[in-house]
């Protein structure tokens, strides 16, 4: 079943990313890193975009119309027409939450927190906002913001793979590394580093069929639902009218196309219309589903929902109707943490794409550390968590290194290290050249 954390995220895969890492599930199931096997979600290329006031949805039965989700947003942004904290902190705790899987591979995370669900309903959202704008200028505008870090990503992978003695057998699939509809050809290898790529497929089909999803929804979005729907059935048995390549990009779309229609219904202020006791009915229904499925449904893996689609689906959906419709008041502002929230959001395509190097990288420089008397007989090297703590030095350095690419593919001035995403006349003149 391919909606799953590896093969990897078969997340996730997520993964969810976690896989896609997830994976599907919030990134996707990866073999565990470790040291004995000498050397696997938002990411969200919408993060940089600020998060303005969205229309005004339909009259409730009362005749009077509901305030969206934008009419928050100042409460809990600390401000109207700036950025929203809230969607900001989920978007970081769903990246977390995508290495953290990928570290230690807690099978229960895909439960606690489904991370790659949230990530596509967020950029589900986002989408939806800029549509507003001709369909043309934004499909070239997101696929640009998504491409471009990806293509830096690809040379490097490409590169290290022919240096490793690997052969293009095909050059027409070597496209899939400039257009990635399908996975891009690779090697045993590589496997492990180019599993999140999934998720960075999906996101790019959800952004191509944005426009004409969104005119769907808009019309019937309870019949857009149910398709989904039934659509994730087939592929949860495996009914889907396709082979692969094309069956693989099918199930993961399946899986959390719901996701992304419900970042519309946010967007569009549907969400807040609901009542609160029918969001969280529709809600307990989805999750006590999608439970019930996975618990009948154990995979070789146990309970991990990258393994399961249709429990994915359901389990998603009923996180994302909570997470979306029930919105904190206020946040408070803890410098620190905002700071990281900032970088986590206008780096999440880096950090997504390059969590799985640095887990990769961090196996022989702790082999190294164990030549070292001291850190041997001071350091838990061999403890998976500290596996944890060293990714984030390495990808702090892929933050550095390459996450430039992600201002330039926004067509901001290039920052090495964007805690508060970018200053407000940098993000004004990307706005004027979309």
């Amino acid at each position: 079943m391919h909606a799953h954390d590896p093969r990897g995220v078969r997340p996730t895969g997520p993964a969810p990313v976690p896989a896609p890492v997830p994976g599907p599930g919030g990134g996707r199931r990866r073999a565990r890193v470790a040291a004995d096997h000498g050397a696997t979600v938002t990411v969200d290329a919408d993060a940089p975009e600020r998060d303005a006031t969205v229309a005004v949805p339909p009259p409730t039965r009362g005749g009077a119309a509901t305030a969206g989700p934008g009419a928050t947003a100042g409460a809990a942004g600390g401000g109207g027409g700036g950025r929203d904290r809230y969607l900001d902190l989920l978007r970081a705790l769903a990246l977390v939450r995508v290495v953290v899987f990928h570290t230690f591979n807690w099978a229960w995370l895909t439960f606690a927190f489904p991370s790659i669900g949230v990530m596509f309903a967020l950029a589900g959202s986002l989408m939806a906002h800029s549509l507003k704008r001709p369909a043309g200028s934004v499909l070239r505008s997101r696929a640009r913001r998504l491409l471009v870090p990806y293509w830096f990503f690809a040379a490097v992978v490409v590169g290290a793979m022919l240096v490793h003695g690997w052969r293009i057998h095909s050059w027409p699939r070597m496209l899939l590394w400039v257009l990635p509809l399908a996975d891009p050809p690779r090697i045993a290898w590589a496997e492990q580093v180019t599993d999140p790529l999934w998720y960075i497929r999906t996101y790019l089909w959800l952004v191509l069929l944005s426009p004409w999803l969104l005119k769907a929804f808009r019309a019937a979005p309870r019949a857009c639902l149910a398709v989904c729907g039934l659509l994730v059935v087939l592929a949860q048995y495996d009914r889907l009218p396709l082979t692969e390549p094309a069956l693989t990009p099918a199930v993961d779309l399946a899986t959390f196309a719901a996701c992304w229609l419900l970042g519309f219904a946010h967007r569009d202020g549907r969400l807040d219309a609901l009542r609160a006791r029918t969001v969280l009915g529709l809600a307990a229904l989805c999750l006590a589903a999608g439970g019930w499925f996975a618990l009948t449904h154990p995979t070789d893996e146990g309970l991990d929902l990258g393994e399961i689609p249709l429990a994915q689906a359901l389990w998603s959906v009923g996180f994302v109707l909570v997470l979306l419709r029930f919105r904190p008041r206020r946040l408070s502002r803890v410098p620190v943490a905002d700071g990281a929230v900032g970088l986590l959001n206008a780096r999440a395509v880096t950090v997504y794409l390059w969590h799985e190097v640095a887990l990769v990288l961090s196996v022989p420089l702790i082999d190294r550390m164990w030549d070292v008397p001291f850190f041997e007989a001071h350091l838990p090297l061999d403890a998976t968590w500290f596996q944890f703590l060293m990714a984030w030095p390495l990808i702090g350095a892929a933050i550095v290194l390459t996450g430039w690419a992600e201002d330039v593919a926004a067509r901001r001035r290039p920052h090495p290290w964007p805690t508060g995403g970018g200053g407000r006349r940098d993000r004004a003149r990307a706005r004027r050249r979309m």
